[in-house]
């Protein structure tokens, strides 16, 4: 199916906002080649095993949006999320009955920062142990840098992970 122009709109109007007013602990772009495919970074609290953490995830708009929920998942392994499988979350495609459309990119993205720092289990959600989570989060961002992808759409990642003092792996010193 095609996406529809007020799909189109209200994702660009949306990457537009969250632009000019980010949401704290997040970063969050658009795939340049897919409107539909949103990459997005959240940061572990500092008062949680996920300190220090930068979990890279992404969010797929059906063409419906903002009529029909995305689905989201976890790139970065964590160890609160399975990687790669679709989040049962409120306001996910899991259930299109709680969905709002009045719900935005920064809305869901604050939502899913909140839950992950919860202990609720829910479908894609794992059991570890906190000292996991907590070599998960140190190894995080150069987990991250090693994907083509990630390097493209996060810039502004690899920069802090050069100013950390870590090279980005087939990256010159």
């Amino acid at each position: 199916m095609a996406t529809n122009k007020q799909c189109v709109s209200r994702l660009q109007k949306e990457y537009k906002a969250i632009q000019k007013d980010p949401v704290q602990g997040i970063v969050a772009h658009p795939n340049p080649a897919n409107l539909l495919e949103w990459h997005f970074t959240l940061e572990g609290a500092k008062d949680t095993e996920y300190k220090g953490g930068v979990y890279h995830g992404k969010i797929v708009f059906p063409p419906q949006y903002p009529f029909k929920p995305p689905s989201i998942s976890l790139v970065t392994p964590n160890g609160r999320f399975a990687t790669n499988t679709k989040l049962c979350l409120s306001m996910t495609d899991f259930h299109p009955e709680s969905w709002n459309p009045m719900w935005s990119v920064g809305t869901i993205l604050t939502g899913l920062l909140s839950f992950f720092h919860a202990s609720e289990q829910t479908t894609g959600s794992i059991n570890t142990t906190t000292a996991e989570k907590q070599r998960l989060a140190a190894e995080s961002l150069g987990w991250n840098v090693k994907a083509p992808l990630f390097r493209r759409v996060f810039p502004e990642w690899v920069e802090e992970y050069e100013r950390r003092g870590q090279a980005p792996p087939g990256a010159e010193q």
